[in-house]
């Protein structure tokens, strides 16, 4: 049984941070742990109210789990501050964590922010370089590299500057551009470029797309698979999780997590 860590915030809502990570998880049949940076009080409508953790608490837990039960890959989301950022990458270097996934979450699909602004360099400086993969969408590649990306030339161009950073692969979603009625993904790795296509969806429900999507790279990393097919796996399942995304709620609804799983009990 694979280990995989998720060091995010709470979705009260179900469908995003460690709630969207965790069924992820069990999805690809591993088994999913948490380190929870922050509470939140949110539904398909929005973020109603932030409760972040202390730092040092984040450290107790992450340094519970990996202790104890060990970790294949860690995938990380919702930060929120400065310090939050900086004791998470301290944890990912002292405890020697493989395989880390970084979705830079900087806001929710509603507007709310989620990052304070004075992290992002943080995360920029310290917990990128770390990372195996990290997945930005346009609006999170345009904040880190502070220029607008209007079309698939600016993403290639942004993932270049991406992996500038030390990572080892860049993800840049382009789930925010309309690229020929299409979604498209730059992946890059430091000398090719490849892309990833699916149809664009008409659908308001895709609360937590990130989140799973990251979730489910790192599933792929922790089961022991290439990275490219991590990356290709992970982008079918979230847009089959998209495409059969659920009606619930007034706002976002989330996408299916259960997508393709067959009940065997």
């Amino acid at each position: 049984m694979k280990r995989l860590l998720t060091i995010a915030g709470s979705d009260s809502g179900g469908g995003a941070g460690i709630q969207a990570d965790l069924k992820t998880f069990m999805a690809f049949g591993v088994y999913g742990m948490s380190a929870i940076t922050a509470l939140t009080a949110q539904n398909t409508k929005g973020v109603q109210g932030i409760f972040e953790i202390s730092p040092n608490f984040i450290y107790q837990q992450i340094q519970s789990v990996v202790s104890d039960i060990g970790v294949d890959a860690v995938k990380t989301g919702m930060l929120a501050n400065t310090e939050i950022v900086k004791v998470v990458s301290k944890a990912v270097r002292d405890f020697k964590m493989p395989n880390l996934v970084v979705d830079p979450v900087m806001v929710a699909k509603s507007g709310d922010a989620l990052l304070a602004e004075s992290a992002r360099r943080a995360i920029w400086e310290e917990l990128i370089p770390q990372a195996m993969v990290i997945t930005p969408n346009i609006f999170e590649a345009e904040v880190l590299l502070n220029r607008r990306i209007k079309d698939l030339f600016d993403m290639q161009q942004a993932a270049r500057d991406l992996k500038e950073s030390g990572c080892q692969w860049v993800v840049l979603k382009g789930g925010h551009l309309d690229l020929e009625n299409q979604a498209i993904d730059v992946v890059y790795d430091g000398q090719k470029f490849q892309l990833l296509k699916s149809p664009r969806m008409k659908t308001r429900h895709t609360h937590g797309t990130g989140c799973t999507f990251a979730s489910a790279i790192a599933a792929g990393l922790g089961k022991g698979y290439p990275v490219i097919k991590a990356i290709r796996q992970a982008k079918k399942y979230i847009t089959a999780a998209i495409e059969n995304g659920l009606a619930l709620g007034t706002g976002h609804g989330p996408t299916n997590h259960l997508v393709g799983v067959k009940t065997k009990w």
